[in-house]
């Protein structure tokens, strides 16, 4: 049985997501494998712009990169608002342990370089206050990295 969620525990606050398994199960089993595993532990949230993102660099992660981007396949999700997609470069890529969360709508991931495959979703008010703050922190520059003391299933 897949997961259903997850939490990141950040030193800003909490973010709830819920997995979009029939969407991308390979890639949420992915994920959910490298958050087992605690690969993100420890890690930052650096980027802020349309998005915030995370992860480890390529060259930390400790599992192989997605064999399969599955954002074209049904039922597709969009890159809007809340939704957690994987990161990655120019196809054949289809990412690695790096993911952001849209800040905003972005139709245009959703076609480009193969588009970006969106496996979550912020879950609730408080954790969208949470990415918020995140992004505000990282753009403002008050903050070039925001700490993700935990991340965990739930």
């Amino acid at each position: 049985m897949a997961p259903l969620g997850f939490r990141i525990q950040t030193e800003l606050g909490v973010i709830a997501m819920r997995f979009h398994a029939a969407a991308a199960p390979q890639t949420t089993s992915y994920i959910a494998a490298l958050i087992k595993s605690g690969a993100y532990n420890g890690k930052t949230f650096y980027r802020s712009d349309f998005v915030i993102q995370c992860g480890l660099h390529p060259a930390e992660c400790p599992v192989p990169n997605l064999t399969v981007n599955e954002t074209n396949l049904a039922p597709k999700i969009g890159n809007s608002r809340g939704k957690a997609a994987v990161a990655h470069w120019d196809v054949p890529d289809c990412g690695n342990s790096e993911f952001f969360i849209n800040l905003q709508a972005n139709p245009h991931l959703d076609e480009a370089y193969g588009g970006y495959c969106v496996f979550a979703e912020v879950a609730d008010k408080n954790s969208y206050t949470t990415v918020d703050k995140i992004a505000k922190a990282i753009a403002s520059g008050a903050q070039q990295t925001i700490k993700i003391n935990s991340m965990v299933i739930d």
